[in-house]
């Protein structure tokens, strides 16, 4: 209906007035949550001071300064130059990191550096001459388990291995190498994605042979891979 009252061009529709509305609300939630996340970055502590950590690394004495923030892996890897110790998930799943703290089996991932005050770690580059000093060694210097991944070719790129054999011996002293099965659940933590599982399961088995294992115990299944690292629970419990 025309009422003889003309609209000027300024004047808001109801439909103008409420996407402005809209669209200020929206500016202003931003702006608050902007304001919001920055109080939490200024307010997010400086990194904390080094602290020394003592422990035996491969036989050897050390105390060093380390990031509490910092991990396992990343010290032994970029800190000790033990590279052998893969980078593979960082979440515990794929066992490339595995290292031995105090015998047991402890993936480097999910281990701060600081943990290791007084423990006895080995890395893959330190096991053959463990089993040197327990008079194991082959011939050519290595750990059993070392040799057997080699003559059954128990690997393709390589990059697993390590973890395989750091787990391997583990599960060995436990004794759970009695059949391809059990080593497949036992091994079950590392991952190969070349799956050449069958080859690691027989260099297993005929480590386990030749090295005359008869223990029981834990194992280092994938179970072991997630929540605390055995060597810490009881220290937490």
């Amino acid at each position: 209906m025309d009422d003889g009252t003309e609209r000027t061009e300024f004047a808001p529709s109801r439909r103008g007035f409420l996407t402005g509305t809209a669209a200020t609300a929206g500016g202003l939630a931003a702006s608050f949550h902007a304001g919001e996340v920055e109080a939490q970055v200024a307010e997010r502590p400086a990194p904390g001071a080094l602290v020394d950590v003592t422990f035996t690394l491969n036989g050897e004495a050390r105390t060093l300064a380390v990031d509490p923030r910092r991990t396992a892996l990343d010290l032994l890897r970029e800190g000790e130059g033990l590279t052998g110790t893969k980078v593979g998930c960082r979440h515990g799943q794929c066992g490339a990191c595995m290292i031995h703290v105090n015998g047991a089996p402890v993936l480097g991932c999910l281990t701060l550096a600081a943990q290791l005050e007084g423990a006895e770690v080995v890395t893959i580059e330190g096991l053959a001459g463990q089993a040197e000093a327990a008079g194991i060694a082959t011939e050519e210097g290595l750990h059993p388990v070392q040799a057997a991944f080699i003559e059954n070719d128990a690997f393709q790129c390589g990059y697993c291995t390590p973890g395989q054999i750091m787990s391997a011996v583990v599960v060995i002293a436990e004794g759970h190498a009695s059949s391809e099965d059990e080593v497949r659940e036992y091994m079950s933590g590392n991952l190969c994605r070349c799956a050449a599982y069958p080859q690691i399961a027989a260099a297993v088995m005929q480590a386990a042979s030749e090295m005359g294992a008869t223990a029981e115990g834990g194992g280092a299944r994938q179970d072991l891979h997630l929540g605390v690292p055995a060597p810490f629970a009881e220290d937490e419990a």
